[in-house]
């Protein structure tokens, strides 16, 4: 018969029979005021991170087969925004069980679901393209406003991601398949710069960002999303000197093939703003290879866009251009703010009331003078390519 191994307790020197671990580990919560003599205790006072640390710890001793002296040991102070000195394979397994679901107004049967009834609706010469699904995540007063445009827009891409990437779900916060609130995100976001992605832009936040209410960007959104090994690439818009963005740090790469490939051409007697269009057209269109037939709504198979420019962040998911007369074309934006209030957002579109203030941008809005967008290219890259990945670069356009 084989004898129970020893295991290492995580939360003190004692070495046990692995069958008595889990007992041996409670014991140390327990308030022993309430322990009857030879009963079991009635009230275990168990700190809520104590089961986190433990399945880590379990996690680990089944991977190995052996005890290992490299345990998810957490601070006895540690907060849920916080796992502790923990090795990032860890700090990984613990914010996969730890992590929270956001809470966001649900809009039934979906948000592009009406917009797209509110464009087919319209009178006119007009074709739009949409992302598919998309859910709003609006900015809340009692939790984020004034600075968590950032992290709302990057629930908004990857609700996108969640339901139209089937790699992408398999692939983000473990698989859990719902969005993370930004507690969690914030965590993830630090294990992405423990491992090595968007090294300067840890350094602009002193690598920590939980319980921050610094602003983020592009570059943020980019490192979050890479970590998981997802596509995601940064573009900038401005003039001849890029100028700074907050929450930006890129190293600026002006790639000219890629710019003739996705963009038409700055007019140069017209306003610099359309080579922004233009690119959110051609990248919505997939370089025009999407056909609208008799259909004045169609949808693309790309990711929303993370649209930055100094002072708030939005959300691009789709574009709507206008035939006018004398070939001239009219482009808007198809936006979704953070700051606007989900409930009476969708109110406008069942409606069909007020929808278009809220949701258009045309040229004329466009007034930074710099801007950057932010998407995800498909498939899941390799360990190679995830280690290029590291180091964000954006292709920049000039105005």
């Amino acid at each position: 018969m084989d004898s129970d191994p020893l295991t290492s307790c995580p939360f003190c020197d004692s070495h046990v029979p692995s069958s008595q671990l889990t007992w041996h580990a409670n014991t140390h919560f327990w308030d022993f005021d309430d322990v009857e003599f030879d009963l079991p205790p009635r009230s275990l006072r168990v700190p809520s991170h104590f089961f986190l640390i433990l399945r880590a710890f379990n996690r680990e001793q089944t991977a190995n087969g052996s005890r290992s002296g490299a345990n998810c040991l957490c601070d006895g102070e540690t907060s849920s925004s916080d796992i502790g000195e923990c090795k990032v394979n860890d700090k990984v397994s613990c914010l996969i069980d730890s992590q929270s679901r956001s809470k966001f107004y649900k809009v039934g049967p979906g948000f592009m679901v009406l917009l797209r009834n509110c464009l087919e609706s319209e009178v006119g010469n007009s074709h739009s393209i949409l992302s598919g699904y998309v859910d709003h995540f609006q900015c809340l007063e009692s939790e984020d406003a004034g600075w968590g445009c950032g992290w709302r827009n990057i629930q908004m891409l990857i609700s996108h991601l969640l339901v139209e990437r089937p790699e992408a779900r398999e692939a983000l916060f473990g698989g859990v398949g719902f969005v993370p609130d930004i507690p969690s995100l914030q965590r993830w976001l630090e294990i992405a710069w423990e491992k090595g992605f968007d090294v300067s832009g840890s350094a602009q936040f002193n690598h920590v960002i939980c319980g921050s209410k610094k602003w983020i960007g592009t570059t943020e959104c980019a490192a979050l999303l890479r970590s998981f090994a997802l596509r995601a690439r940064v573009v900038d818009f401005g003039p001849n000197e890029p100028q700074s963005v907050p929450g930006s740090s890129v190293d600026n790469t002006r790639n000219k093939a890629s710019i003739h490939n996705m963009v038409k051409g700055k007019d140069k007697n017209g306003d610099g703003y359309q080579v922004l269009m233009d690119f959110v057209w051609n990248y919505f269109s997939d370089k025009i290879s999407i056909q609208f037939g008799q259909q004045h709504v169609v949808i693309s198979k790309k990711t929303p866009l993370y649209f930055q420019h100094d002072g708030h962040s939005r959300t691009i998911v789709g574009i709507q251009v206008n035939h006018q007369q004398k070939r001239h074309l009219q482009y808007n934006l198809l936006v979704l703010d953070p700051a606007h209030n989900t409930e009476a957002l969708e109110g406008s579109l069942r409606q069909k009331v007020g929808w278009e203030k809220l949701v258009k941008r045309g040229m004329h809005t466009l007034k930074k003078p710099q801007y950057q967008l932010c998407y995800v290219d498909p498939g899941i890259a390799s360990e190679e390519e995830t280690e290029k990945l590291k180091t964000i670069h954006s292709v920049f356009l000039e105005f």
